[in-house]
């Protein structure tokens, strides 16, 4: 057994500070209910002596069509739709991350192959295939990431599109995520480049360093059930969590 632990509390929230303004606490439990799958129904019904039909066995109900698009959530902006269906071309609602990466193009920049299996990892159904994701898991990816760039944008100041190590670290910050220092150190020496310049990170390389602080947070938090900042866990365990973080590099 491994004990982690350490004075940072990365599974608590940090204290709200009035003059941020109000972000969605990223570290809310998963819908209770998981993702239904898409349901292919076709049903055939007749009764016998009523009307006449092509068969002569009374009516003939042709099977009912599914809308394989109608398990995007209540209210998804009719571009988010689009974007989906726009690559979906064999229409059976889902998605691989080369259609990904197309889809998202439409209001994002490119992203890395890492950083699209990350979020593939992250956002998928777990009770289907681990490279395809369908409509409710490409929403969630859509205002996610929207909702990151606004931290990226507020906290690149100078305009640059890259933020540096501590613009990050106030940054996921405020995203819920009080990373230690070493861990930061860590996170960032995964984008030097061996120039000796200070370290600095696209939109991309943020997506994808805080998607790998946020799932294994969240993956962490499942064993700190009282948000102490220490969980106990086996070797095993330790590193069912880790791998997959490094298999999606």
């Amino acid at each position: 057994m491994a004990s982690y632990s350490g004075d940072n509390k990365p599974s608590a929230p940090p204290a709200p500070d009035p003059e941020e303004p109000r972000v969605a606490y990223p570290y809310q439990p998963p819908n209770p209910s998981p993702h239904a799958p898409i349901a292919h129904t076709h049903t055939h019904s007749g009764s016998f002596g009523s009307g006449s039909s092509p068969h002569g066995y009374g009516y003939y109900h042709p099977p009912p069509t599914t809308n394989v698009y109608s398990s995007f959530p209540p209210g998804t902006h009719p571009d988010v739709i689009r974007s989906f269906q726009m690559v979906d071309t064999n229409q059976n609602g889902y998605i691989e991350e080369k259609e990904l990466q197309q889809a998202l193009s439409w209001n994002y920049p490119r992203f890395s192959p890492s950083t699209l299996r990350l979020l593939i990892f992250l956002f998928r159904d777990p009770r289907e295939s681990s490279s395809i994701i369908g409509p409710k898991e490409f929403a969630a990816i859509w205002s996610c990431l929207g909702q990151w760039r606004a931290i990226f944008e507020r906290f690149d100041r100078d305009r640059s599109g890259k933020i540096d190590a501590m613009e990050l670290r106030d940054a996921l910050y405020s995203l819920g995520y009080a990373v230690p220092p070493s861990v930061l150190q860590v996170l960032i020496s995964r984008y030097d480049d061996g120039s000796r310049r200070p370290v600095e990170l696209s939109f991309d390389s943020f997506i994808e360093g805080g998607m790998i602080v946020k799932g294994l947070t969240e993956k962490f938090k499942e064993k700190d059930t009282r948000y102490t900042g220490s969980a106990t866990l086996t070797y095993e365990a330790f590193m069912t969590m880790i791998i997959p973080f490094l298999v999606a590099d």
